[in-house]
């Protein structure tokens, strides 16, 4: 967050004050803070609590530089300098102290003591100097980690920041549960180099504040000292029937409850020839349910003798180890750390927990052997084979073929496909922890129900399964199974939930993915939920001879293609449909378009209507003025001032067209993907892909 340009006392250029929540690097201290100010003229970011360099431009009286001056620079060292610091042989950072007689560079830690020396506190709990510090809202105090308001103390060799009131807590350990032997001492600039920098607990990094014992070069830190300190003893746990001992040391181990390897304080069963557990497994539940199966699993030690595979990501299970099985399917096994991911588990513990069998049938057989099913009004649909030519499942939005097994309505002209009627109201899957729910979805009248969560599509009226958290997912995304057989790949894919920041490109479209993909890790090939569930084959009007199927590219494909729709060039190393009669290639959103069960007359938001674009005559886009190519237009009415009267229409090429003329908080949620006949806007795609 960037505010107005400010000036900054002793600086020549007017600065940004920038608030960053993941921390801003400091071109003083290289360190990471919230709160600073940045430069573009000169280039450099510094914290709030770095601005004293500035109090001083010029050093006359260095004890290491005697005889000549010190200035200040703020562009990094000279280009004919050596760009290390004189005194501790460090690079240094853009702001520096430079003398131009000797052409050599100080850093400002080893200039602050100089700086800030009359404004130094010793005090007896840290070995380097204090300075008073006003905390403010966006500084967090190292030893209770809260931001709340106050003074406190501030080490700018270590970066300590104590509030005053948490200093009177600073004491020595005489004896922990988890070191009995000797006392612990606080140590407040960070871990000796001796030892591991990692908590011997937890495994954490132990920051500034920690406490050690200098003749077992045993680290502990705050949270696990103090706050919440690991219990020595387990009893009555899940995963087994004995008291586990907590193991407090560096010890390499395997853990016999999920069968992989750790490095420090396990707990242990004396009883059963030290089995070990991660502090984490020792707390494993019992009886859970995971959104890859439909029924329980139990934790089971050991598996057993078999060729076992993870139902969540397919490797193979080591049987001598707990992992998690199905009582009811006899070879369905999850590994132990994959069967309690969150995006895998809900939480809940069910032992003890009396199973229900819930009804997930969609309708009710009548006697007459039709069905009143949940998503129509008229009860009394009987199964019928084919449809009228320009009918539609109500469900899916597909056209009901001619030989299509279908159930339809004697009143109205609703129609659902057999297999769509026959869709559970209720069932698990790998996109959700928590069961997803199957409805009817009729435009609700919020901002968001609209769009899947899988492919990050507009989606006109249709079923659609969702979860308690009100995440919807249309029936494409929704139907896909792991392992993900696709006829692009040779290898199995499976459902990644992408996370800090990691980014996998589509091979269908070359787009980046963000959220969740379809993938094979090992041959790091992933595809969009878009990409994978394109169909196969695809029927056009202009087309209607032959079908088109889908093409997975060409890496050997030489010279120009082109679109036989828009007349724009295709890349044949991304997908592209085809058509094996004719030779002709179409962009893949020139065939389907960019909204999800689009169909003649589906609306979106209750106002834009979806029109067949299959005239002779094709209206100019509103937005990027071409003749709207795609198989769709979207057709929006509009009223006339008072003074003119009546009402008027404007249409939009592709709902891509449409949305970018609106806020971005509208298409924050949404993968943009810009028409190909846009020729020349593919920047403007970028850009705002890179603001969502």
């Amino acid at each position: 967050m960037t505010y107005e340009l400010e000036e900054l006392e002793g600086h020549e250029h007017l600065v940004s004050r920038v608030k960053h929540h993941d921390g801003l690097e400091c071109d003083a201290c290289d360190r990471l803070n919230v709160d600073g100010y940045s430069c573009s003229e000169c280039k450099f970011n510094i914290h709030v609590a770095c601005t004293f360099v500035f109090d001083k431009q010029e050093i006359v009286d260095h004890p290491s530089h005697d005889g000549h001056s010190l200035k200040l620079l703020t562009t990094g060292a000279p280009d004919h300098t050596d760009p290390k610091c004189h005194l501790c042989g460090n690079n240094t950072k853009r702001l520096l102290f430079h003398c131009s007689v000797c052409q050599l560079n100080l850093d400002i830690f080893c200039i602050a003591d100089h700086l800030l020396g009359p404004e130094y506190l010793n005090m007896p709990w840290h070995p380097h100097p204090l300075l008073c510090f006003d905390f403010g809202s966006r500084n967090w105090c190292d030893f209770c980690n809260e931001n709340y308001e106050g003074q406190g103390y501030l080490c700018y060799r270590c970066g300590l920041r104590i509030h005053e009131k948490c200093v009177v807590e600073l004491q020595e350990i005489t004896q922990h549960p988890s070191h009995v032997r000797h006392p612990l001492k606080l140590l407040t600039s960070g871990a000796p180099n001796y030892t591991n920098p990692r908590r011997h607990i937890c495994g954490e990094d132990t920051g500034n504040l920690l406490y050690h014992c200098d003749i077992c070069k045993f680290n502990l830190d705050l949270q696990c000292a103090i706050k919440s300190s690991p219990p020595v003893a387990l009893s009555n746990m899940k995963v087994h029937e004995h008291t586990l001992t907590l193991m407090p040391k560096l010890i390499s181990f395997v853990c016999d409850a999920c069968g992989t390897k750790g490095d420090r304080s396990p707990y242990i069963c004396v009883q059963c020839d030290l089995m070990t557990f991660h502090q984490k497994c020792a707390r494993l539940p019992r009886v859970i349910h995971v959104n890859h199966h439909d029924h329980r699993v139990s934790f089971k030690y050991p598996l057993g003798p078999g060729d076992w595979r993870c139902g969540v990501c397919w490797d193979e299970i080591d049987w001598s180890y707990g992992a998690y099985s199905c009582s009811l399917c006899s070879r369905y096994a999850i590994h132990s750390l994959c069967a309690t991911r969150d995006d895998v588990w809900d939480g809940e513990e069910l032992d003890g927990v009396p199973e229900e069998i819930e009804d997930i049938e969609p309708f009710k057989r009548n006697d007459d052997n039709t069905i009143d099913h949940f998503s129509h009004r008229h009860n009394h649909m009987s199964l019928d084979k084919g449809g009228e030519e320009s009918s539609f499942c109500k469900a899916c939005a597909h056209p009901i073929g001619s030989s299509s097994s279908l159930y339809k309505c004697s009143e109205c002209s609703f129609i659902l496909h057999e297999t769509c009627a026959n869709l559970p109201m209720k069932k698990r899957h790998f996109l959700s922890p928590q069961p997803l729910t199957l409805s009817y979805h009729r435009l609700q009248r919020r901002w968001g129900v609209e769009i899947c969560e899988a492919c990050q599509q507009i989606f006109c009226k249709g079923f659609i399964y969702s979860s308690y958290l009100e995440e919807n997912f249309d029936l494409p995304c929704s139907s896909i199974t792991v392992p993900f057989i696709h006829g692009s790949h040779d290898h199995h894919l499976l459902y990644l939930k992408l996370e800090n920041g990691n980014v996998k490109t589509c091979q269908g479209c070359g787009i980046d993915e963000k959220r969740v993909a379809i993938g094979c890790t090992k041959c790091n090939y992933f595809l969009d939920f878009r990409c994978a569930t394109l169909p196969l084959t695809v029927t056009l009007s202009r087309y209607d001879d032959h079908p088109l199927t889908l093409c997975y590219g060409d890496e050997k494909a030489s010279g120009k293609y082109w679109c036989d729709i828009c007349e724009r060039e295709t890349n044949p190393k991304t997908w592209f449909y085809t058509c094996n009669d004719c030779g002709v290639t179409l962009h893949v959103l020139c065939v389907v378009g960019d909204v999800r069960y689009a169909k003649p007359k589906a609306m979106i938001e209750y106002y834009i209507e979806l029109l067949s674009n299959n005239s002779s005559s094709r209206p100019f886009c509103h937005n990027c003025y071409c003749r709207c190519p795609g198989p769709f237009i979207l057709r929006i009415r509009k009223q006339h001032d008072a003074h003119l009267g009546g009402e008027y229409y404007i249409f939009f090429c592709s709902y891509y067209c449409y949305i970018i003329t609106k806020s971005k908080k509208e298409y924050s949620k949404i993968k943009l993907r810009c028409p190909p006949w846009r020729s020349g806007h593919q920047s403007q795609l970028m850009e705002l892909q890179n603001d969502q």
